[in-house]
C-alpha cells in the first residue's frame, strides 16, 4: 500500500438545483464528516483489520484528509458549480484523490470537470444512479439541474461516451436520453441486469467499457441503492441495488478510480441516519482501497 496516495474530501454542500424531488442535501457533507469518525477511530498505529477481507491493512488516517467546503453560493447555482470545479481541480493538480461530497446530483458535472481540467488524457466515467441525468434542458430544470449532471460531464471534451458507463439505473426515463445513450455510445447496466447476472458480471462489464481509458472517475448518486437500504436520498425509485453489492462494487473500482463522487444524501429525509452512515462507510471504504493501488 502507498503510504503516499492521499483522499481528500471536498464538501459542496449545495442542493439549489433539486428542482425535482425533496430538498436537504446541503446537510449531507457535514452529517457524512460526523459518521466518517466512527471509521477513522478504528485505525491503529497505522493499521486496520479489514474484516471483510480478513487481513490487516496499512492505513494512515492523514490519507483521508477533509479539504473543506467549496465556497457555494446558495442562491447563485452557476457560481456554485464554479466553486466546486475550481476546489476540484485543486485538490487534483496538487496529486490528492478527489472525493467530492454533495449536495444533490447537479454537482457530478463539476466534480468530473474539475478532475477533467487537472489530468490529460482521456476520462471514463463511472455512473451509479438510479436516473440517467441525461436531460439536456428544460424549460422547468434549465441546462445545470441534478437532471443534467452526467449529460453535461459527457459534453466535455476529453470525456469518452464509449469509455463510461451508467449503474443501477432503472424504471421509466425520456425517450430522448435513449436516443441520446445510443448515438454517444453510452452503456447503460440497468438494476435489472446487475441483480440478475451479480455483482462479478457487473464489475466485468464495467471493466470491459472503461478499459483504454487513461482516467476513470465514480460517481455515486445514493438512490441508485434500493430505498430500503438508502432511505434518506432526494427521491426513492423502487428495484435498486443492495448496499453490499455498491460497496463491493466501489472497492473493487477504487485502485483504478483517480476522483470519487457522492451525492444525493438527504438527511432530512434520512431515518436514523441509515444513508448518512452508509455514504460514511462507502467513502471509507473507497478511501481504503484507493490507498491500497499498486
Amino acid at each position: 500500500m502507498s503510504r503516499e496516495t492521499v483522499i481528500a474530501l471536498i464538501g459542496a454542500p449545495y442542493d439549489g438545483a433539486a428542482t425535482l424531488g425533496w430538498p436537504g442535501a446541503r446537510y449531507a457533507p457535514d452529517e457524512v464528516r460526523r459518521h466518517l469518525g466512527w471509521m477513522k477511530m478504528r485505525v491503529q498505529q497505522g493499521e486496520l483489520y479489514w474484516i471483510d477481507e480478513d487481513r490487516i491493512v496499512p492505513f494512515d488516517g492523514g490519507q483521508l484528509v477533509d479539504a473543506g467546503d467549496a465556497p457555494v453560493v446558495p442562491h447563485d447555482l452557476l457560481a456554485s458549480l464554479e466553486a466546486v470545479r475550481q476546489k476540484t481541480r485543486a485538490e487534483t493538480a496538487a496529486g490528492r484523490i478527489p472525493a467530492v461530497v454533495g449536495g444533490d446530483d447537479s454537482i457530478l458535472f463539476p466534480a468530473v470537470a474539475g478532475f477533467h481540467d487537472a489530468v490529460p488524457g482521456s476520462v471514463a466515467i463511472v455512473h451509479f444512479d438510479a436516473h440517467l441525468d441525461l436531460l439536456d434542458e428544460s424549460p422547468a430544470q434549465g441546462r445545470f439541474s441534478q437532471s443534467s449532471g452526467m449529460r453535461r460531464a459527457l459534453e466535455l471534451g476529453r470525456v469518452d461516451p464509449r469509455r463510461s458507463v451508467q449503474v443501477g439505473t432503472r424504471n421509466f426515463n425520456f425517450p430522448s436520453s435513449k436516443r441520446f445513450i445510443d448515438q454517444v455510445g453510452l452503456t447503460e447496466l440497468p438494476a435489472r441486469a446487475v441483480l440478475r447476472h451479480g455483482p462479478a458480471w457487473t464489475l466485468d462489464r464495467i471493466l470491459a467499457t472503461i478499459a483504454g481509458a487513461d482516467h476513470v472517475f465514480v460517481s455515486v448518486d445514493m438512490d441508485v441503492l434500493d430505498p430500503a437500504h438508502a432511505p434518506g436520498v432526494g427521491w426513492h425509485e423502487p428495484g435498486g441495488l443492495t448496499s453490499r453489492e455498491l460497496i463491493d462494487l466501489v472497492v473493487a473500482l477504487a485502485p483504478r478510480t483517480g476522483g470519487f463522487a457522492l451525492n444525493e444524501v438527504n438527511p432530512m429525509t434520512d431515518h436514523r441516519a441509515q444513508t448518512s452512515i452508509l455514504a460514511a462507510n462507502l467513502i471509507f471504504q473507497f478511501a481504503v482501497a484507493a490507498a491500497g493501488r499498486p
